[in-house]
């Protein structure tokens, strides 16, 4: 075939097209005419392209550009059709955008229950005159057993009972079961007096059920100052559950027993129907003051440990502790 021949197909099929799509009125007639000549398997276009393999070698060139330009111009023709139809049909196949439709918002993350129980506490024991002191997670067992007055031969102390860290065999290392720890780093760090608090993760080989779990928070307070008895440890104790819990919240203290405490006192509060245990606390023994280089004849002070998922659940009426570790969206989203 010549050039000739095959442009002259290409023109007739060209005009031959744009009569086609000139003549479609619908969008159902419109799109037959644009099978008939753009079809991928048995178009027109797709018919005459076929036959360039007859076209002599040294005419290709020209057919195969005037093959492109004449595809671009069946293609135009045909949009130009579609808009003019869509425009006869009063643009129902796109609708125009309502622009004074309001918009959907995208969904917004907040802080995890337990964080907005941390922020709240710090918050609360501020107004108290706490400042928060903070500490590593794993920790010597100076820190969280030698200078908190607990023996070698202490039960706390069983490798069955902490999460010990290798990291050589000169220095055991282990990751914090209290934030005890902190105080001690406070204490040893300054002069007294000194009222902190520290919030954070604590460490524990626990078996998870529904009040107990291997991982959790823990809010340590520590006043040291002259004449501190154990009236200021329960008072502070009683307006910090009555901010956090609500007035109406019972308290109750029973004697209890810590290394680094002495005395020493468990603080429990009413929970449906149940004394539900929220924290131990006591006066700092003076083994304790002793180990950080304050005098004990000098100062007295008084420490307390609380759970702060414990609050939390308490807070809101959650019964299984578990759930904050779930990372279920739909109970997280609750809060």
């Amino acid at each position: 075939m010549s050039l000739s021949e095959f442009v002259g197909q290409l023109d007739a099929l060209l005009e031959a097209a744009i009569e086609a799509f000139n003549l479609a009125h619908t969008e159902d007639a419109l799109e037959e005419a644009r099978i008939s000549f753009l079809g991928a398997k048995s178009g027109r276009l797709k018919t005459v392209q076929k036959q360039m393999g007859s076209v002599a070698a040294d005419d290709r060139k020209a057919a195969g550009q005037r093959l492109n330009e004449v595809k671009q111009l069946v293609q135009d023709a045909f949009e130009a059709a579609c808009a003019r139809v869509q425009s006869q049909s009063g643009g129902t196949a796109q609708p125009a955008i309502d622009h004074s439709l309001p918009g959907i918002a995208a969904p917004r993350g907040h802080l995890h229950p337990l964080t907005q129980t941390i922020n709240e506490l710090k918050e609360i024991m501020g107004r108290l005159g706490f400042e928060v002191a903070e500490g590593p997670e794993v920790e010597d067992e100076r820190h969280n057993f030698d200078a908190l007055n607990i023996p070698a031969e202490h039960p706390a102390r069983d490798p069955l009972d902490n999460f010990y860290v290798n990291v050589g065999p000169a220095v055991p290392m282990l990751l914090r079961s209290q934030t005890s720890t902190v105080q001690i780093r406070v204490m040893e760090s300054r002069p007294w007096p000194i009222r902190i608090i520290s919030l954070g993760r604590v460490y524990r080989p626990d078996t998870a059920d529904a009040t107990h779990y291997p991982m959790f928070h823990q809010m340590e307070g520590l006043l040291i100052d002259r004449h501190v008895t154990m009236a200021d440890l329960k008072s502070v104790l009683r307006m910090f559950a009555s901010s956090y819990l609500g007035a109406d919240v019972h308290v109750r203290f029973r004697p209890s027993f810590f290394p680094f405490t002495e005395p020493s006192v468990e603080a429990d509060f009413w929970w449906n129907g149940n004394w539900v245990e929220f924290g131990g606390a006591g006066m700092v023994d003076p083994n304790v003051l002793s180990a950080v280089g304050y005098d004990p004849e000098e100062v007295s002070g008084f420490a307390f440990g609380l759970g702060i998922e414990r609050l939390c659940m308490r807070r809101h009426n959650v019964t299984d502790i578990r759930e904050f570790y779930r990372n279920d969206v739909r109970f997280l989203q609750q809060f």
